[in-house]
């Protein structure tokens, strides 16, 4: 029997988990930035990564979307063998990198229409999924606005449109709210919660603001030094340290760490490149 099949559930009726891994390692060298993770994601839930700066979140993403081999174990995604069936894995997630990936000098419609000719879609489908993206991301109104005159969160809410136009069965958001002002993070909060309510989608996403991932995720998942730490609600990780706990609690006293703390396009791009050097 291979890794991959070991990962799948055995009980009857019990649908299969749209992420699981298997003691999912990858080195650089001598340093092992993610050390054998294994965790299963359900269909349909929120799901959080925490942890410190260099604590291989970034990395465990990169596997899992495909963009980066891992050096050992194995992993399943929306169904598909990561060793043997990545093109099957990449046609069915969203990926939302730290990296800014929208074009400034093209609007947002002319950027949800080149994601779309990428992903390789139905044509006659075009307008009306580009349609329906940007108004569940709340940007109709500024379709044909150039995209270097948007705020902060309205790149990220064009940014998760994007990876929504293929119907992902899970999408990935590498610090989706890095950079944002209060306004912004909430609103891309609302947006993913919209994404699952209205897709039934799965989201992944990492990020280092405790009251977001104690706000925003169904489970939370404390990654530290490559090593998966715990998982658990964010009630049941509280409740680990005691009555009174918040996930910054749980964070310093499992990491020993403390957690490292908007603007228009190019301050967006500044942030968001500077945090990915340093993940």
């Amino acid at each position: 029997m291979s890794t991959t099949d070991q990962l799948r559930p055995s009980s009857a009726g019990k649908p299969p988990a749209v992420v699981q891994t298997f003691e999912l390692t990858c080195r650089f060298g001598a340093v092992t930035a993610v050390d054998s993770v294994s965790l299963s994601i359900e269909a349909g839930e929120i799901f959080g990564l925490i942890g410190p700066n260099g604590a291989g979140k970034s990395t465990l993403i990169k596997m899992l979307t495909t963009l980066l081999p891992p050096t050992s174990g194995g992993a399943v995604v929306a169904g598909f063998d990561l060793a043997t069936h990545p093109a099957d894995i990449r046609r069915h997630i969203g990926y939302v990198p730290q990296l800014l990936s929208a074009d400034g000098e093209l609007t947002g419609y002319e950027n949800l229409l080149l994601s779309y000719r990428l992903y390789l879609l139905p044509h006659a489908e075009r307008d009306t999924r580009i349609a329906a993206a940007l108004a569940m991301m709340g940007l109709s109104d500024v379709r044909d606005r150039l995209v270097r005159n948007y705020s902060g969160g309205m790149i990220r809410r064009l940014e998760i449109a994007q990876s929504t136009l293929h119907r992902p069965a899970i999408i990935f958001m590498d610090e989706p709210t890095e950079g944002l002002d209060p306004t912004g993070r909430h609103a891309v909060w609302k947006h993913i919660r919209d994404l699952r309510r209205e897709l039934g989608t799965a989201v992944v996403v990492t990020t280092h603001y405790m009251d977001e991932a104690d706000q925003l995720c169904d489970r939370v998942s404390l990654i530290s030094a490559g090593r998966i730490q715990t998982v658990g609600t964010p009630a049941e990780l509280k409740a680990l340290i005691g009555p009174d706990a918040t996930l910054d609690d749980v964070f310093e006293k499992l990491t020993g760490a403390t957690i490292a703390t908007e603007g228009e396009y190019g301050e967006v791009r500044q942030t968001r490149r500077a945090a990915r050097e340093h993940t």
